[in-house]
């Protein structure tokens, strides 16, 4: 199916019975019961699973002299010894910036260099702590990412340059310039990275898998290792969450893939979490400064968005001025991103990669230049919405509410009787503080296909779309179902299978607008098999039955199987328009005026993002990513020992994320608007807006409460206690 226009009336979807309704996980029950096959757990799939234990480089950057594995070779149980000397480097998958196994070169701290496989997990880690390894170290590194972008500065070819910033600059009646830090941060999804691989059989290789991407994991692992992609099979239908950071072929996979080689058997791996923190990948840390510009007003008329973050040579890092050129209102807007090449592991997509950090920054100074102009957060932002691409005019938004999500927002919230004042308002010995922030991510779509297959009135669809978490199960489930007139129980999802139509896969907050129209592809072509069969020409399907003119069939009597594989194909005309989602999120909290101790007491997320295509997985994500964003906002911070080039709180108990009982109340809104641009079924992602301007919304409501503005995350208590109000 082609999407070549904007979608007109849809009687399907606009008149929809199934999609967009409350609707459980269709999932649910076996996640519940613990029946739900997660990669780690898939026992029954291969007889004989071995057990794979790594270990990680030891050095930060360098080169390895020589490794001794004659102890572990010879300690009981163990079936294969695997060292990354014995191997020459792999080659690098789909947007694997490090080398993830082979040679001699180390490129960053816990790098894969040798896995151990034997009968027992215990047998395999005990053997990987006798592999003696002798290491060159590499020159000191300067892991000051700070001072990089005080040299970069002003330098090479900006990313955005329109209209004359200097001058907006220089002639403004406000004007702001500050600086902004960002720390690091890590995925933390509750499952770690996890493969099952069973390369026993010549050049056939099966991999069950905790990967988000099926299509890109396929490929990668056919490039890593020579093979066809025939010949490999992936595997990945449940996921305990991914975050960006099970987008890409990573550790786990290859070194059960190559102790499976060695040992000839099935073997299992899990990355221990401190190497999770270290081997995988990571959100950079980011320098960021900006300069604005404003007439009295209170019209933008410059901003100056410059910013830095870290990565392996030939990587992405952390683009904090994403969001920058699109979100508000200005005829002159420059920015510039500088990647500065560190020995650090790999820096890549976290959720919302970008605006996740960029909005932490951006949204604190447009609350600062409200307060220099004396205007109200949210009037400021309204004043300076936009409907076209302010670095491009002549380009319009496909579909934006953001005034409408401000508005909505500030009623529920009751924004009017906000404190008005910093730090004059208590509640005992707690100080009382609100704050605003708006949200902006960008809207992608990539083709997605899926295969509909009906037998007896029963739909199965296959996808290898996957579901992290995020009720893909559900929502495609519910697609399925309205276009083919049935219910949820008449549908059976099969998903994450390589050997199923390539999907989106899930990322990038493009999984549920793209997977879901191509389900609707599918059964669009399914329908027209069935027309085909019957000789009916534009049949309804309702309530389980085909209906054409004298036809008035039930599905459940059309014989055989009767199936159709189709996928969606976006048109060219989508380049006329930005497309993007948006959003406000306000809070409230109290930061207590003897210890500085914060605490988020409530929050509200006004959403605009097309069609809610299921209002209680959308809810989970926004909140998901509203208690994400806390912890990047109070407590989050992968702490760098730049002695060793590694991040040394590598587990759950020293890398503080936010849980249930840091977050009282939480309420999400969505105005449930149409974009007939972004899809057939008009909708667009959700993911990750819930965590995209959030951080800053705490840490304006912190100044709020205080008086103490704190531009350097996490806004933790020793950043706040010297500037305190007496505590009265």
């Amino acid at each position: 199916m082609k999407f070549d226009k904007a979608a007109g009336e849809n009687t399907l979807f606009d008149n929809a019975e199934v999609v967009g309704r409350p609707t459980h996980r269709v999932d649910g029950p076996l996640k519940v019961t613990g029946t739900a096959p997660y990669a780690y757990e898939r026992h029954d799939v291969a007889e004989g699973q071995l057990y794979g234990y790594p270990l990680g480089s030891a050095i930060g950057h360098g080169r390895i002299v020589s490794m001794d594995a004659e102890a572990a070779r010879n300690s009981p149980g163990v079936r294969a010894v695997v060292t990354t000397l014995e191997i020459d480097p792999l080659e690098k998958g789909m947007n694997n910036v490090a080398r993830l196994f082979g040679g001699a070169e180390v490129q960053h701290y816990h790098q894969a260099i040798a896995v151990v496989v034997a009968d027992s997990f215990e047998q395999a880690r005990a053997a990987a702590s006798l592999i003696e390894v002798e290491y060159e170290k590499g020159d000191p590194e300067d892991y000051d990412l700070g001072a990089a972008f005080e040299r970069l500065q002003g330098s090479g070819e900006m990313d955005t340059d329109t209209g004359d910033v200097e001058s907006a600059l220089s002639g403004a009646a406000v004007m702001l310039d500050e600086m902004y830090h960002t720390p690091s941060h890590s995925h933390m999804a509750m499952e770690p990275h996890a493969s099952v691989v069973d390369w026993s059989d010549g050049d056939r290789m099966t991999v069950w898998t905790s990967n988000q991407m099926i299509n890109w994991n396929h490929g990668s692992l056919a490039t890593t290792f020579g093979l066809d992609k025939e010949k490999i099979r992936v595997e990945s239908p449940y996921i305990g969450g991914g975050f960006g950071g099970k987008l890409w072929l990573r550790a786990d996979a290859v070194l059960a893939a190559l102790g499976s080689r060695a040992a000839g058997a099935p073997v299992k791996v899990a990355l221990p979490r401190p190497m999770i923190m270290n081997n995988t990948t990571h959100r950079s840390e980011t320098v960021q400064r900006i300069r604005m510009a404003a007439g009295e007003d209170g019209k933008l008329t410059g901003i100056w968005h410059e910013a830095a973050s870290h990565t392996l040579p030939d990587g992405r890092g952390e683009n904090a001025t994403a969001q920058t050129p699109y979100f508000y209102a200005s005829e002159a807007i420059r920015t510039k991103h500088h990647t500065v090449s560190m020995s650090l592991p790999e820096s890549a997509d976290m959720r919302a990669p970008g605006e996740a950090s960029g909005l932490m920054a951006l949204e604190i100074a447009m609350d600062e230049m409200a307060e220099k102009l004396g205007m109200d957060p949210v009037a400021f932002r309204k004043l300076n919405d936009t409907q076209v691409n302010p670095s491009n005019p002549d380009q319009r938004f496909s579909d934006r509410h953001f005034v409408e999500c401000l508005e909505r927002g500030a009623a529920t919230f009751g924004w009017a009787d906000r404190n008005t004042a910093p730090g004059a308002t208590r509640d005992g010995q707690w100080l009382i503080g609100h704050g605003v922030a708006g949200a902006y991510r960008g809207a992608l779509v990539l083709p997605s296909g899926a295969r509909a297959l009906l037998e007896g009135g029963k739909l199965v669809v296959e996808t290898d779309m996957t579901d992290i978490g995020t009720g893909s199960y559900t929502i495609l489930a519910q697609t399925a179902a309205e276009t083919m007139g049935l219910t949820l129980d008449d549908i059976e999802m099969r998903m994450g299978n390589s050997a199923f139509p390539v999907s989106s896969g899930s990322g990038g907050q493009f999984g549920a607008a793209s997977s879901s129209a191509g389900v609707y592809a599918a059964c669009m072509a399914l329908r027209a098999r069935i027309a085909e069969e019957l000789g009916v020409e534009e049949p309804e399907f309702r309530e389980g039955r085909v209906i054409a003119g004298n036809t008035n069939r039930a599905l459940s009597e059309l014989e055989g199987e009767i199936d159709a594989v189709d996928s969606i194909e976006w048109g060219d005309f989508q380049d006329e328009y930005q497309m993007a989602t948006f959003g406000a999120h306000f809070v409230e909290v109290g930061v207590h005026a003897g210890t500085g101790e914060t605490r988020v007491r409530r929050m509200l997320a006004v959403c605009d993002s097309g069609r809610i295509l299921n209002p209680v997985t959308a809810r989970s994500q926004v909140i998901g990513g509203m208690t994400m964003a806390v912890g990047a906002a109070l407590s989050e911070d992968m702490a760098l020992d730049s002695g060793r080039g590694m991040f040394a709180n590598h587990d759950l108990a020293g890398y503080e994320v936010a849980v249930h009982a840091d977050i009282p109340e939480q309420e999400v809104i969505f105005l449930d608007t149409l974009d007939p641009v972004a899809s057939p079924l008009k909708a667009k992602g959700v993911g990750e807006l819930g965590v995209c301007g959030v951080a800053a919304a705490v840490a304006n409501a912190v100044y709020n409460a205080t008086g103490v503005r704190v531009r350097d995350y996490p806004v933790t208590l020793d950043k706040l206690i010297g500037g305190l109000p007496p505590l009265g």
